[in-house]
């Protein structure tokens, strides 16, 4: 015996063994959604839930697009916005005097600090 507590052959944080150990299996329907790039796609579904708590309209997981469950007549985006950085949604949100003035008190910021440890420093000595 090599002493290790261990059960040979069983992996680290395996659980039982069989299917009537997984859990409670329950009904499913899949639905099929359609996008405009012709893209399929088949959620599953509890079939428990409500009709109306199904959503009509899903992100295409392969390329993003909405789709819907209508083969014939897949959504389609009025407009596809470019991808934005960042700093293009932080110009949305800020005017060029905001930024110069939440800029300088950065700056403040930063010189006061700088200001301190100096004045520390001088006081070790």
């Amino acid at each position: 015996m090599s002493g290790s507590p261990s059960i040979r052959g069983a992996r680290v944080g395996a659980g039982p063994m069989g299917e009537q150990d997984r859990g409670h299996q329950v009904e499913k329907i899949a639905l099929s959604f359609y996008c405009s790039n012709g893209h399929v796609t088949h959620p599953l579904f509890a079939a428990s839930v409500n009709e109306e708590d199904i959503p009509t309209e899903i992100d295409c997981p392969h390329c993003g697009l909405p789709s819907g469950t209508d083969k014939e007549n897949p959504p389609v985006v009025a407009k596809i916005e470019p991808y934005k950085t960042h700093l293009a949604y932080v110009k949305e949100r800020r005017t060029d005097d905001e930024a110069e003035e939440i800029l300088a008190e950065a700056l403040d910021s930063i010189r006061n600090k700088r200001q301190r440890a100096a004045e520390a420093a001088k006081a070790r000595r």
